[in-house]
């Protein structure tokens, strides 16, 4: 009986070691406010929009100097597909399929929280905001799954 009890006590120590932190993280990321989709600039109504094709160029232009090889504000890179959607340190930033809902239309769109608005209004490069069109292209690529 007394090796029984030992036993799990030792699993739920060791339960507790391992969720700990996970809980400690997930409560570090900062949460994300909902977002009023109606001031967003509706999708572009181009078809088969594309990473490379279309949304790379505006990317590198406008984000990839804090977001990029060099730099990774955030621990997000968006000079790659891959990098893009798999997110940074608060998750991810786009959900193929629902541009409306992703936090990097929001934060382009300069739509919210001004603290997440990209490229932040006094950066130091002088990087001028996305145009409404370009905004709406990438909630285009989104929409149509981000490829």
């Amino acid at each position: 009986m007394r090796i029984k009890f030992i036993s799990q006590k030792l699993l739920i120590t060791a339960i507790a070691a391992v969720a700990l932190p996970l809980v400690v993280q997930a409560d570090d990321k900062k949460p994300r406010a909902k977002v009023d989709a109606s001031k967003l600039p509706p999708a572009s109504d181009k078809e088969s929009v594309t990473y490379t094709g279309d949304i790379k160029a505006i990317l590198d232009k406008s984000c990839t100097k804090c977001h990029g090889t060099e730099k990774q504000k955030g621990k997000l890179r968006l000079d790659s597909l891959a990098d893009t959607l798999k997110g940074g340190a608060d998750g991810k930033v786009l959900e193929p399929g629902k541009s409306a809902e992703s936090p990097l239309v929001a934060n382009i769109a300069c739509i919210g929280d001004e603290d997440d608005w990209m490229p932040p209004k006094d950066n130091k490069a002088n990087i001028p905001p996305l145009t409404p069109a370009q905004v709406g292209l990438i909630r285009a690529w989104i929409d149509q799954g981000a490829k």
